[in-house]
């Protein structure tokens, strides 16, 4: 019986499960799944955490709830992937021989590569809400907070779900308003981007909204180190912004499997064909969401749109037909701007968000780059949707993987 492996049962490795499961003669073929953890963690839930929106219980399920019961199930550590060899290596001492791979070990933030930043203010006055740990711990210093200047802060680019950093800025606002302390809190926003956002319809219009709420934005900052003791954030070109509170996204790597496998670039994200998913070192090995370099955003509808193009593929790849099927890089993000309303944008490797209406052109009834009520009860519905639909591989709608143009104001 030939063997398809996936590494990591997050997002994107729970949904490949749940998809080709259907898909393969259980005659012919065993599917497993890899995670050391035990938790499935909804990761965009991060965000609300901090504010008390979402509880923990909304955020954490149980890992084997979501996998289905014909496909192996293995909590181990994974110590090195042989590609040559066609073998992934187990803490435990175990092999795994694959007859077919598909990473899906995700990314994480590693502060330690930022000077300063695991120092003595680590989670005190230096908060990340990209684990489920700093935002919990985060949203305890809001309840307690008295104000001063809270900085939000992107270390460097690529990061997971480009747009939270500023969503969190937004939410900040009305956060504050609400409890009647806004007055006593400046809110600066800084990123090593040269705008609010990497293009500039999107940027013209998140800076607008940036403006309107009173949030500073201190563009193209590079951060050198973080200096604890006077609480300021440096550039390398010297220029300095202090903080009470800071609120920092670190730089974001994929999992250090890739550098004990030799399979990742400089920050371990495995180079794959932007369009087939394919890795380009290994023809049996697919990488698919976060841990890939494709010059996609690293977000959820995007693993969610590379698992239906992946799907078709290997099947193409079991009867070694062309990989015909092609990700145009597309990605849709609701942007939480807080008091009730979003913004949603739809982009992919060429077109950048403009605005129009989605899903259908001319009847939406979302409005793109526009703030609406509708958009925020689509970002809050999409909650249910991730437990309920995505992780099970149920198409969403509708909402296809590739993106249509129709509808957009281009």
């Amino acid at each position: 019986m030939k063997q398809l492996l996936i590494l990591g049962a997050g997002t994107a490795g729970t949904m490949m499960a749940n998809h080709l499961h259907h898909k393969l003669d259980k005659k012919e073929w065993k599917i497993s799944i890899v995670d050391e953890r035990k938790e499935h963690h909804y990761q965009p839930g991060y965000l609300f955490l901090p504010f008390d929106i979402y509880t923990p219980e909304q955020i954490v399920k149980q890992i084997e709830d979501f996998i289905p019961t014909d496909v192996d199930l293995i909590t181990e550590q994974i110590s090195k992937i042989d590609g040559n060899a066609s073998v992934v290596k187990l803490a435990n001492g175990n092999d795994l021989a694959f007859d077919l791979l598909i990473i899906a070990t995700g990314s994480k933030i590693a502060p330690e590569e930022t000077e300063g930043m695991l120092g003595e203010e680590w989670q005190k006055s230096v908060f990340d809400f990209y684990t489920f740990e700093g935002a919990l711990a985060l949203r305890n210093k809001l309840r307690e907070w008295e104000g001063g200047n809270l900085v939000i802060h992107i270390t460097e680019m690529p990061i997971k779900c480009p747009v939270a950093p500023l969503e969190f800025a937004f939410l900040a606002d009305a956060y504050f308003k609400d409890k009647q302390m806004r007055d006593k809190v400046n809110i600066t926003y800084v990123t090593p981007l040269s705008g609010a956002f990497t293009k500039p319809k999107s940027t013209a219009a998140l800076e607008h909204l940036l403006a309107e709420k009173n949030i500073a934005i201190e563009s193209d900052f590079a951060i050198a180190e973080i200096d604890n003791e006077s609480k300021k954030i440096v550039d390398y070109g010297g220029k300095e912004v202090s903080f009470d509170l800071l609120v920092t996204v670190p730089t974001n790597k994929g999992d250090a499997l890739m550098e004990r496998s030799s399979l990742g670039d400089d920050l371990n994200f495995v180079p794959t064909n932007k369009e087939t998913l394919q890795s380009k070192d290994f023809a049996n090995i697919f990488v698919i969401g976060d841990a890939t370099n494709v010059p996609a955003s690293k977000a959820g509808s995007v693993a969610h749109f590379e698992a239906e193009i992946l799907t078709e593929n290997i099947l193409h790849y079991i009867k070694q037909e062309p990989l015909s099927a092609s990700f145009d890089g597309h990605a849709n993000c609701f942007i939480e701007t807080g008091k009730g309303k979003a913004l949603l944008i739809d982009f992919n490797y060429t077109h950048e968000p403009v605005d129009g209406l989605f899903p259908f052109a001319g009847v939406g009834p979302m409005q793109l780059l526009k703030e609406s009520r509708m958009n925020h009860w689509g970002k809050l519905a999409f909650r249910w949707i991730y437990w309920n639909m995505l992780l099970k591989g149920i198409s969403i709608p509708f909402v296809t993987a590739n993106m249509k143009t129709a509808g957009k104001n281009f």
